[in-house]
């Protein structure tokens, strides 16, 4: 039973913790096996390619990466960036070339979604909020973003998910967030409950970097040793 199970959470044994950013997104790919779906307007992809029908998205004006799928940090580089000393000598080249610490934060696979690539443009840095305006952007996806506040609201399916990255984020690298930024994530954490989804996610992830997201639920290193058939 238990090996039944650990295939279904995992279908590898596992795997060295990424040390780079590269190495993490070729690992990313084996956690949303059997979930094709971005997370921001709940398109599906397959390989790198975006079904924008899928979920009515319409290009906002890059067509070419509104059609494919990127990587996106939850909590963005430069948040965690402008916060060591690296980034004040050469930003985020700097870092990637000189910070061996900002390379395993940038590495982290709790803090990878897939994403539509257009709207992973769009977004930028910008934080996480509560926004009243309707999303207008991207046809019927969900999402907002205002370019002039520089703040992006997720929609609310995934709001949930990107809080307890976030709040995990900030807890383990130690980096610092705002009174009024920790209150949004606590109060989208307990309005958007863990899904069952979330919590295998976590499990694979966990058999990769070798610790899970406590925010989500408990992980067992022990389902991750071994691939046997039953």
């Amino acid at each position: 039973m238990h090996k039944i199970l650990l295939i279904l959470l995992f279908p590898l044994t596992c795997l060295a913790q990424p040390k780079t950013f590269s190495e993490s997104k070729k690992l990313a790919d084996q956690i949303y096996f059997d979930n094709k779906t971005e997370l921001y307007c709940g398109c599906s992809y397959q390989g790198k390619q975006i079904n924008l029908k899928s979920c009515g998205y319409i290009p906002r004006k890059n067509q070419q990466r509104a059609s494919r799928v990127e990587w996106e940090h939850v909590v963005p580089a430069a948040v965690f960036g402008k916060q060591l000393q690296c980034w004040q000598k050469g930003k985020r080249k700097g870092c990637v070339k000189n910070d061996p610490k900002y390379n395993l934060i940038e590495a982290d696979l709790h803090n990878l979604i897939p994403v539509i690539g257009e709207v992973n443009a769009d977004r930028n840095d910008f934080q996480y909020a509560w926004l009243p305006e309707k999303p207008t952007k991207y046809g019927q996806c969900q999402t907002v973003i205002d370019f002039k506040k520089r703040k992006m609201m997720p929609r609310k399916e995934v709001r949930g998910i990107v809080a307890r990255i976030s709040l995990y984020m900030y807890d383990r690298y130690n980096l610092k967030l705002s009174k009024q930024d920790r209150q949004l994530f606590e109060a989208w954490s307990k309005t958007y409950p863990v899904t069952q989804w979330e919590k295998t996610r976590n499990q694979r992830t966990a058999c990769i970097m070798g610790w899970g997201n406590d925010y989500v639920s408990r992980v067992s290193l022990s389902m991750c040793k071994s691939n046997q058939t039953p």
